[in-house]
């Protein structure tokens, strides 16, 4: 859960936003949330053009897949 500081008071308090763990929780949230948002917008899952649980479930594997195969490249243009 991420800490609320705009205008009110959090329901996260000191106690638990000082802890190592959250910060990292944190860090590792904002990865997951930019994949998810790679997948709305560039792999077309805003707004799912298929019926059913299993080709819902196929076109997500596919786009992540995609995905992964775009960090890939990135990631190897990066070392080279």
């Amino acid at each position: 859960m991420a800490q609320n500081k705009k205008n009110r008071s959090s329901a996260i308090d000191g106690r638990t936003t000082r802890q190592a763990g959250y910060a990292h929780s944190q860090r590792e949230r904002k990865r997951v949330e930019e994949i998810f948002g790679w997948m709305k917008t560039v792999g077309l899952m805003r707004k799912v053009r298929h019926r059913g649980h299993e080709r819902v479930a196929w076109m997500f594997t596919w786009v992540a897949a995609t995905y992964n195969l775009m960090r890939i490249r990135n990631l190897i243009g990066a070392t080279a």
